[in-house]
């Protein structure tokens, strides 16, 4: 059956047409006129009570169709996690960063839920997959100790930040020292704001007069824009301590506990555990729990290369991202433009989220139905949909997140 979505229009979303969630909601949503001045964030498929989905036909929210259909989520999915879809499929289009910040695992997330229910707001863990649309920023986990004691060595501003004896012993630690790394990261998070705001504001004139070269070996454009974006931020100085990837549309990053991050710019499809448990420590006008995040942040390095979160193919259109929780996976449904044959989804033990990036085509299992770019479908357990495509002149590609139960 069809879905009607939520659009959540944060202040980082990308504004008007410019943002792949405005241009999808308003192709299956007559209620939305796109507003070229307004921010368009994220859209939401799914139960969340904060931007649920409705049911076409009826008009009714999707956890109220639940309730009348349990079955429909699938046995394995109501044996683990109740009667209740238990994740949250979504469309990011983001134009400034979203917060420094991690997620904590789940016997932490009740932890915090119980010490101060008030800022974190439910028990769950949030572990999540996102997927590059366009070309997509961010910043994922720690860098090399090589690449911090080379930035550290070159850069007098951030030694000012650091201070003295912990820029030596950060430059003299062994590859795998965690604790200078920690440590590093704590004075950097609690530094005084008057400091922050002077040796940023000193770096960015200093390399404004400087080569081409040095200004994108120090990500000079980077921090630029983080600083307009949020000026005299602390989480500006982040760049030099965790990994710069940008994804290539198609490309993935998994997002498990305890990892820093940031998204930066571009779109991606985002899928997650039910749940807003979010611990942040800069560029974010939200509330900062800095103490939190850095006790419980993995102090290990990822090299860029392993942060690419790779997917499995299972048939000749289908690959799917499974990610080490039984929360959530997503997969990927591709069928080629010269294509001229019907396709059967994969028949998956999970209630199903589909979203159209990309082409039309009618699919059925007991009726058939016209999709196009921007159709939300839900699809019970235990079924499967043929798929024709109606046009061959692009791709039809469809994401479908679901539990991740093989």
């Amino acid at each position: 059956m069809e879905l009607q979505c939520s659009v959540q229009n944060y202040d980082w979303g990308k504004l008007g047409h410019e943002s792949e969630v405005a241009r999808l909601a308003a192709i299956c949503s007559k209620s939305i006129t796109v507003d070229e001045s307004k921010p368009y964030a994220e859209l939401w498929m799914g139960t969340h009570v904060n931007g649920p989905s409705f049911v076409v036909d009826t008009d009714e929210s999707l956890s109220v169709w639940l309730q009348r259909n349990m079955d429909s989520l699938g046995s394995d999915v109501r044996k683990e996690f109740g009667d209740q879809l238990p994740f949250l499929f979504k469309v990011l289009s983001v134009r400034k960063a979203l917060s420094i910040q991690a997620h904590p695992n789940k016997k932490h997330a009740e932890e915090l839920h119980i010490s101060r229910p008030d800022l974190y707001k439910d028990p769950n863990h949030k572990p999540e997959l996102a997927i590059a649309l366009t070309p997509f920023q961010a910043m994922c986990g720690f860098r090399s100790i090589d690449e911090i004691q080379y930035f550290l060595k070159e850069l007098p501003e951030l030694q000012t930040v650091l201070g003295e004896e912990l820029c030596k012993n950060l430059l003299s630690a062994d590859s795998d020292n965690k604790v200078y790394l920690k440590e590093a990261f704590r004075q950097l998070m609690q530094c005084d704001t008057t400091i922050i705001d002077k040796t940023l504001i000193e770096f960015l004139k200093r390399a404004e007069g400087e080569s081409k070269e040095y200004q994108d070996k120090f990500l000079y454009q980077l921090l630029k824009r983080l600083h307009s974006e949020f000026p005299s931020d602390r989480g500006c100085w982040c760049i030099y301590f965790l990994n710069y990837v940008i994804l290539k549309p198609g490309e993935a990053i998994f997002l498990g506990p305890n990892v820093p991050h940031a998204y930066l710019f571009g779109d991606c499809i985002e899928c997650m555990a039910c749940s807003d448990n979010v611990v942040r420590a800069g560029l974010t006008p939200k509330f900062i729990d800095v103490p939190t995040l850095i006790e419980m942040l993995i102090y290990e390095s990822q090299a860029v290369d392993n942060i690419i979160f790779k997917p499995i193919t299972e048939d000749a259109y289908t690959k799917v991202w499974r990610p080490p929780v039984k929360d959530f996976a997503v997969a990927e449904i591709r069928i080629p433009a010269n294509s001229t044959s019907s396709y059967n989804t994969i028949m998956r033990p999970s209630a199903s989220i589909l979203l159209v990036i990309s082409g039309n085509a009618k699919v059925s299992d007991s009726l058939e139905t016209d999709i196009v770019r921007g159709s939300v479908l839900y699809l019970k357990a235990s079924r499967q949909l043929t798929i024709t495509k109606k046009d061959d002149s692009e791709d039809l590609i469809i994401y479908q997140a679901m539990c991740n139960f093989q």
